[in-house]
């Protein structure tokens, strides 16, 4: 327990930084919302309108996604943030991807909240938020790692010139992704089964300004 609560404490401003930049991307992915013309935020319009009308009608065109889809859109995430940490050079990548989550969550909400206002808002807590209330710090505790990971060969291998094993830290490393890759697959399943009933109970409201 304790040399965890110490590695913690040494990480925490990595924690601090990395929380930021996905912060700044939800902003900005907000923010792009109203960079849209007027032209893409019709066809944007109208294209929510029709997902909403299909959702509370049970139409074909929504078919929610499977559980090992859903699972596999994050395990891609989560395996590509692994990649880029096993790399020196894979470091700004890793910063980028979550710089990037932040956007795609900060333009759906916005889009969400220019075209419908407070039921857009409300559509989002059910449909966006629950899962990625794990999902998001999950994904971050996975990017800390990941740098550190990639921080430490810097140090050790490039700064100090040290010829020692990385096996320790390589396992330590994984384990953290691994368990991390099981946090996400149990979340799916959330996403999988109780979302898609929770949009519904959402959209009948939203559906009948679209009709």
């Amino acid at each position: 327990m304790e040399p965890f609560r110490h590695t913690l404490k040494d990480q925490t401003p990595l924690y601090v930084f990395v929380a930021v930049l996905f912060l700044m991307g939800v902003v900005f992915g907000a923010l792009m919302v109203n960079a849209l013309t007027l032209e893409q935020q019709q066809d944007l319009s109208r294209y929510l309108g029709d997902f909403f009308i299909s959702v509370n009608e049970g139409g074909e065109s929504f078919q929610p996604l499977t559980y090992w889809e859903v699972a596999a859109l994050h395990l891609k995430w989560l395996g590509l943030i692994w990649l880029l940490g096993l790399s020196v050079i894979g470091l700004p990548g890793i910063l980028i991807l979550d710089f990037l989550k932040g956007v795609l969550i900060g333009f759906t909400v916005g889009c969400l909240v220019g075209q419908f206002t407070w039921k857009g808002l409300l559509f989002a807590l059910v449909s966006i938020a629950p899962h990625n209330l794990v999902v998001i710090p999950a994904l971050l505790i996975a990017s800390v790692a990941a740098v550190s990971f990639s921080l430490g060969i810097i140090r050790s291998r490039v700064l100090l010139n040290r010829k020692g094993t990385a096996a320790r830290p390589f396992l330590s490393y994984t384990g953290l992704t691994v368990a991390m890759a099981l946090v996400l697959m149990a979340v799916s399943s959330f996403e999988t089964w109780v979302t898609p009933v929770m949009m519904t109970w959402v959209t009948p409201l939203i559906a009948q300004n679209s009709l």
